[in-house]
Protein backbone atom coordinates (compact mmCIF):
# COMPACT_ATOMS: atom_id res chain seq x y z
CA UNK A 1 0.00 0.00 0.00
CA UNK A 2 1.17 3.82 -1.09
CA UNK A 3 0.70 5.78 1.89
CA UNK A 4 1.54 9.75 2.48
CA UNK A 5 2.70 9.52 6.57
CA UNK A 6 2.47 12.21 8.47
CA UNK A 7 2.56 13.45 11.95
CA UNK A 8 0.24 14.36 14.17
CA UNK A 9 0.13 17.45 16.56
CA UNK A 10 -1.71 17.13 19.74
CA UNK A 11 -1.61 16.81 23.83
CA UNK A 12 -0.44 12.94 23.01
CA UNK A 13 2.85 11.83 23.36
CA UNK A 14 3.31 11.09 19.48
CA UNK A 15 0.58 10.59 16.92
CA UNK A 16 0.54 9.80 13.18
CA UNK A 17 -1.79 8.85 9.81
CA UNK A 18 -1.22 6.77 7.19
CA UNK A 19 -2.68 9.38 4.52
CA UNK A 20 -5.39 11.65 3.32
CA UNK A 21 -9.32 10.29 3.60
CA UNK A 22 -9.45 11.48 -0.05
CA UNK A 23 -7.41 13.23 -2.47
CA UNK A 24 -10.69 14.91 -4.29
CA UNK A 25 -14.50 14.67 -4.48
CA UNK A 26 -16.28 16.34 -6.99
CA UNK A 27 -20.31 16.54 -6.87
CA UNK A 28 -21.87 14.51 -9.82
CA UNK A 29 -25.76 15.43 -9.18
CA UNK A 30 -28.61 13.97 -7.21
CA UNK A 31 -29.67 10.84 -6.57
CA UNK A 32 -33.09 9.17 -6.73
CA UNK A 33 -33.44 10.08 -3.60
CA UNK A 34 -32.61 14.02 -3.28
CA UNK A 35 -29.35 13.30 -2.06
CA UNK A 36 -25.87 14.53 -4.09
CA UNK A 37 -24.00 12.27 -5.14
CA UNK A 38 -19.86 12.56 -5.87
CA UNK A 39 -17.27 11.15 -7.97
CA UNK A 40 -14.41 10.80 -5.08
CA UNK A 41 -10.99 9.65 -5.87
CA UNK A 42 -9.36 8.04 -2.42
CA UNK A 43 -5.49 7.10 -1.58
CA UNK A 44 -5.23 3.10 -1.04
CA UNK A 45 -5.39 3.66 2.70
CA UNK A 46 -8.69 5.87 2.16
CA UNK A 47 -9.92 3.87 0.06
CA UNK A 48 -9.42 0.64 2.26
CA UNK A 49 -11.05 1.93 5.21
CA UNK A 50 -13.87 3.66 3.15
CA UNK A 51 -14.78 -0.36 1.69
CA UNK A 52 -14.62 -1.51 5.40
CA UNK A 53 -16.77 1.33 6.90
CA UNK A 54 -19.07 1.57 4.43
CA UNK A 55 -19.11 -1.59 2.35
CA UNK A 56 -18.67 -4.12 5.36
CA UNK A 57 -15.87 -5.15 3.30
CA UNK A 58 -14.33 -6.54 6.49
CA UNK A 59 -11.13 -8.32 4.61
CA UNK A 60 -9.66 -4.83 4.45
CA UNK A 61 -8.47 -5.19 8.25
CA UNK A 62 -5.33 -6.97 7.97
CA UNK A 63 -4.14 -5.02 5.11
CA UNK A 64 -4.94 -1.86 7.34
CA UNK A 65 -3.81 -3.55 10.29
CA UNK A 66 -0.48 -4.40 8.51
CA UNK A 67 0.06 -1.45 6.97
CA UNK A 68 -0.35 0.28 10.21
CA UNK A 69 2.20 -2.00 11.43
CA UNK A 70 5.03 -1.79 9.26
CA UNK A 71 4.44 1.99 9.13
CA UNK A 72 4.49 2.54 12.79
CA UNK A 73 5.63 -0.39 14.38
CA UNK A 74 8.81 1.35 15.20
CA UNK A 75 7.40 4.74 16.50
CA UNK A 76 5.45 2.94 19.11
CA UNK A 77 7.52 -0.02 19.98
CA UNK A 78 7.55 1.40 23.91
CA UNK A 79 3.59 0.93 23.54
CA UNK A 80 2.42 -1.74 25.25
CA UNK A 81 -1.16 -2.00 24.64
CA UNK A 82 -3.62 -1.21 22.67
CA UNK A 83 -6.96 0.66 22.71
CA UNK A 84 -9.63 1.05 20.01
CA UNK A 85 -11.09 4.49 20.10
CA UNK A 86 -14.43 4.36 21.23
CA UNK A 87 -16.75 4.39 18.30
CA UNK A 88 -19.15 7.23 17.72
CA UNK A 89 -21.65 5.14 15.52
CA UNK A 90 -23.33 2.31 16.79
CA UNK A 91 -22.50 -0.79 14.91
CA UNK A 92 -22.78 -5.03 15.05
CA UNK A 93 -18.97 -5.25 14.04
CA UNK A 94 -17.00 -2.12 14.76
CA UNK A 95 -13.99 -1.40 12.36
CA UNK A 96 -12.33 0.53 14.28
CA UNK A 97 -12.23 -2.36 17.24
CA UNK A 98 -11.04 -5.15 14.08
CA UNK A 99 -8.45 -2.67 13.62
CA UNK A 100 -7.14 -2.45 16.86
CA UNK A 101 -7.00 -6.66 17.53
CA UNK A 102 -5.60 -6.98 14.17
CA UNK A 103 -2.46 -4.34 15.31
CA UNK A 104 -1.93 -5.77 18.50
CA UNK A 105 -1.74 -9.07 17.23
CA UNK A 106 0.48 -8.29 14.96
CA UNK A 107 2.46 -5.88 17.11
CA UNK A 108 2.57 -8.54 19.94
CA UNK A 109 1.25 -6.30 23.00
CA UNK A 110 -2.47 -6.83 24.42
CA UNK A 111 -5.57 -5.10 22.88
CA UNK A 112 -7.79 -3.86 25.68
CA UNK A 113 -11.58 -2.75 24.61
CA UNK A 114 -12.51 -2.21 28.20
CA UNK A 115 -10.25 0.60 29.56
CA UNK A 116 -11.39 3.52 27.42
CA UNK A 117 -15.02 3.39 26.61
CA UNK A 118 -17.64 6.40 25.97
CA UNK A 119 -20.15 6.10 28.86
CA UNK A 120 -21.99 9.35 28.25
CA UNK A 121 -23.90 11.20 25.35
CA UNK A 122 -22.78 14.30 23.34
CA UNK A 123 -24.92 16.68 21.13
CA UNK A 124 -23.26 16.11 16.99
CA UNK A 125 -19.87 17.36 16.82
CA UNK A 126 -21.11 19.28 13.76
CA UNK A 127 -23.60 21.24 16.14
CA UNK A 128 -20.91 22.51 18.62
CA UNK A 129 -18.68 25.33 17.41
CA UNK A 130 -15.76 25.79 19.55
CA UNK A 131 -13.07 23.01 19.84
CA UNK A 132 -12.26 23.54 23.26
CA UNK A 133 -16.15 22.72 23.87
CA UNK A 134 -16.19 19.44 21.61
CA UNK A 135 -12.75 18.72 23.60
CA UNK A 136 -15.31 19.23 27.20
CA UNK A 137 -18.19 17.62 26.18
CA UNK A 138 -16.17 14.41 24.62
CA UNK A 139 -14.22 14.15 27.77
CA UNK A 140 -17.27 14.22 30.11
CA UNK A 141 -18.60 11.09 27.66
CA UNK A 142 -15.21 8.85 28.08
CA UNK A 143 -14.87 6.87 30.98
CA UNK A 144 -11.26 5.26 31.81
CA UNK A 145 -11.88 1.69 33.84
CA UNK A 146 -9.29 0.20 36.29
CA UNK A 147 -8.71 -2.70 34.45
CA UNK A 148 -5.09 -3.10 34.13
CA UNK A 149 -2.72 -5.03 36.84
CA UNK A 150 0.42 -3.37 38.46
CA UNK A 151 2.79 -1.01 36.88
CA UNK A 152 2.62 2.21 34.27
CA UNK A 153 2.02 1.28 30.46
CA UNK A 154 2.15 3.50 27.46
CA UNK A 155 -0.90 2.79 25.60
CA UNK A 156 -1.73 3.20 21.72
CA UNK A 157 -5.07 4.13 20.91
CA UNK A 158 -5.97 3.64 17.06
CA UNK A 159 -8.54 5.49 15.12
CA UNK A 160 -9.70 5.21 11.99
CA UNK A 161 -10.21 9.12 11.34
CA UNK A 162 -8.57 12.09 11.90
CA UNK A 163 -10.06 15.12 11.74
CA UNK A 164 -10.24 18.11 13.98
CA UNK A 165 -8.69 15.78 16.50
CA UNK A 166 -11.26 16.73 19.39
CA UNK A 167 -11.90 12.76 20.61
CA UNK A 168 -8.39 11.74 20.72
CA UNK A 169 -7.54 14.69 22.37
CA UNK A 170 -10.16 13.93 25.10
CA UNK A 171 -9.28 10.58 25.06
CA UNK A 172 -5.71 11.65 25.87
CA UNK A 173 -7.14 13.92 28.13
CA UNK A 174 -9.03 10.95 30.15
CA UNK A 175 -6.19 8.49 29.73
CA UNK A 176 -3.68 10.65 30.91
CA UNK A 177 -5.81 11.07 34.56
CA UNK A 178 -5.59 7.49 34.78
CA UNK A 179 -2.80 6.43 37.16
CA UNK A 180 -1.33 3.62 35.39
CA UNK A 181 -0.89 5.31 31.62
CA UNK A 182 2.32 6.84 31.21
CA UNK A 183 1.97 8.09 27.41
CA UNK A 184 -0.63 8.26 25.27
CA UNK A 185 0.43 7.34 21.76
CA UNK A 186 -2.73 7.83 18.95
CA UNK A 187 -2.56 6.14 15.22
CA UNK A 188 -5.24 6.72 12.55
CA UNK A 189 -5.77 5.09 9.17
CA UNK A 190 -6.41 8.03 7.38
CA UNK A 191 -6.90 12.23 7.82
CA UNK A 192 -8.97 14.78 6.83
CA UNK A 193 -6.02 17.71 6.64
Amino acid sequence: MDVNIKQMEGIWTLGYSLDRHTIRSTPIGYNEYGYMQFDTERPEAGEALFQLKYRSDYSQVPIIGQQLCSSFGRAFSSANLIIPMPASTPRNRQPVTEIARDLSQRMGIPYVENLLVKTGSTSPMKDIEKREDKVSALVNAFTAYDVLGEGLFDALIVDDLFDTGSSLEAATTVLRGYSKIRNVYVATVTRKR
